[in-house]
């Protein structure tokens, strides 16, 4: 039996407003990305769905069971460019070095962080980002109160690049997403 992470199951796709994400998410001239927490695939589709025939997704989620719901639903609606696997973040080995033009992590860093991951999951995604690839990162905004997870982890844009910077990004966009949540684009430096 496996343990389930205490995150499985939640998204933040319902709550952004999706208009502003995908206006905002350089997908041109994106072939790979990579959804990182993925879950069930509650962003992965859409993205999909934006980012256009001949783009392949890999998803990578501790979750057992979203990752078998995104790779069933995958074959179902015939998308052979979608693959999802069962992994940390913190270690895809599967995934080669500078393999990625998009990385999300969707409403992931701040439990990263809470697990004592943050640096060691940023390093492995930026090795799987090529240069000058995009890194977009979705973060409840720091504030009391639902939905989203105690104040007490959630992370400002300041503190986020706090985190995610010296992996070898740098920060090239910023967005908020609705009244609860915001998304932080990052450029892979070389």
């Amino acid at each position: 039996m496996h343990k389930v992470p205490h995150e499985a199951g939640k998204s933040s796709f319902d709550l952004i407003d999706k208009e502003k994400f995908f206006a905002a998410l350089p997908l041109e001239g994106v072939e790979k990305v990579i959804d990182l927490g993925c879950g069930s695939g509650r962003y992965l589709f859409p993205l999909s769905e934006h980012a256009g025939d001949g783009v392949s997704i890999t998803g990578i989620d501790l979750w057992p069971d979203g990752v078998a719901e995104v790779n069933r639903r995958a074959g179902e609606l015939g998308l052979q460019g979608i693959k999802a696997y069962a992994a940390p973040i913190t270690d895809i080995p599967f995934v080669p070095d500078s393999a990625t033009d998009l990385a999300l992590m969707a409403t992931v860093v701040h439990d990263l962080v809470k697990r004592g991951d943050g640096k060691s999951g940023l390093a492995e995604t930026a090795r799987v980002v090529k240069a000058g690839g995009t890194l977009a990162v979705v973060e409840f905004i720091k504030k009391e109160g639902s939905p989203g997870p105690p104040i007490s982890i959630r992370l400002s844009p300041e503190e986020l690049d706090a985190f995610v910077e010296p992996a070898g990004f740098e920060r090239c966009g910023l967005y908020p997403l609705g009244e609860d949540l915001y998304m932080a684009l990052y450029s892979r430096k070389n």
